[in-house]
């Protein structure tokens, strides 16, 4: 079991950018893909962003392509997400998971941060 610590939301204004941290800590990263998602108030949490295992394939959902940026740093076991030109829609707790390279299911989840973009 991998242990996710998130970090880095806040209240910021449209247009501005944070960026998010998701620290891992019980294994190395080095054996999971990971994933940014989010959970607005009333809705179903969504996938966001992913990246294998290795850094390659970042994939996006349509709403953040050409504005949020995943990468990772196996070496510090930690996962990042940069957040760049933020809309209220934005505005959600965000969620890392973590998926072992052999299974299809996203088994490891941090506790959550909260990131507000206010108009």
């Amino acid at each position: 079991q991998v242990q996710l610590v998130e970090s880095g939301g806040g209240l910021v204004q449209v247009g501005g950018s944070l960026r998010l941290s998701c620290a891992a800590s019980g294994r190395s990263l080095a054996n999971y893909a990971m994933g940014w998602f989010r959970q607005a108030p009333g809705k179903e949490r969504v996938i966001v962003a992913s990246i294998w295992w290795n850094g390659a394939f970042p994939h996006y959902t349509d709403s953040v392509k050409g504005r949020f940026t995943i990468s990772r740093d196996n070496i510090k076991n930690t996962v990042y997400l940069q957040m760049n030109s933020l809309k209220p829609e934005d505005t959600a707790v965000y969620y890392c998971a973590a998926r072992p390279r052999e299974s299809v299911k996203w088994v490891d989840w941090g506790q959550g941060t909260q990131v507000t973009v206010s108009s």
